[in-house]
């Protein structure tokens, strides 16, 4: 069940008619999942790609090995390049929303990038916004933290840029 967050997001995007995709590596579709299951994300969902892996984002996102291995598959540089890779496949979508993070241990966290570090990349009309937090709990629990996060920068840069 969306969290109420999300229930809102998706009511103020019908609202003013703005259809969206996301691009996902650490929530693997659940990003798309929690917006799918609202009542009013119809004719706004345009869908989704989850690129969890290191070969997707690079052979499906075509995006460059060497700003992953620069950066981490996990960073704010990789997670802007897969947001802006999306507008390939979904060109006619006013909000793209990349999240790149570490759910768990063994990937690869620093001391600077703990466990819980999440990264978001957002293109609403053509503006970038780049975000990223620090999360604690479960693997899960973090994942609808970062979920609950995207809903609220959604509806904060689109309120920020309607009036």
């Amino acid at each position: 069940m969306p969290s109420q967050q999300v229930v809102d997001c998706v009511q103020l995007l019908a609202n003013r008619r703005l259809t969206f995709a996301f691009v996902e590596s650490v929530t693997a579709g659940r990003l798309a999942a929690e917006f799918a299951l609202t009542q009013a994300t119809d004719d706004c969902l345009l869908g989704g790609i989850v690129c969890y892996h290191v070969d997707t984002k690079k052979n499906l996102l075509h995006i460059p090995a060497a700003l992953i291995e620069q950066f981490t598959p996990e960073s704010p540089e990789v997670t802007q390049a897969i947001t802006q890779s999306l507008n390939n496949h979904f060109k006619t979508a006013d909000i793209l929303v990349g999240v790149t993070g570490l759910a768990w241990a063994g990937g690869s966290e620093t001391e600077e990038k703990p466990v819980g570090s999440m990264f978001f990349h957002l293109i609403i009309q053509g503006r970038h916004y780049s975000h990223q937090a620090v999360f604690n709990g479960s693997a899960e629990n973090l994942i609808l933290q970062a979920i609950d996060r995207v809903a609220v920068l959604i509806m904060q840069y689109v309120n920020s840029h309607s009036s």
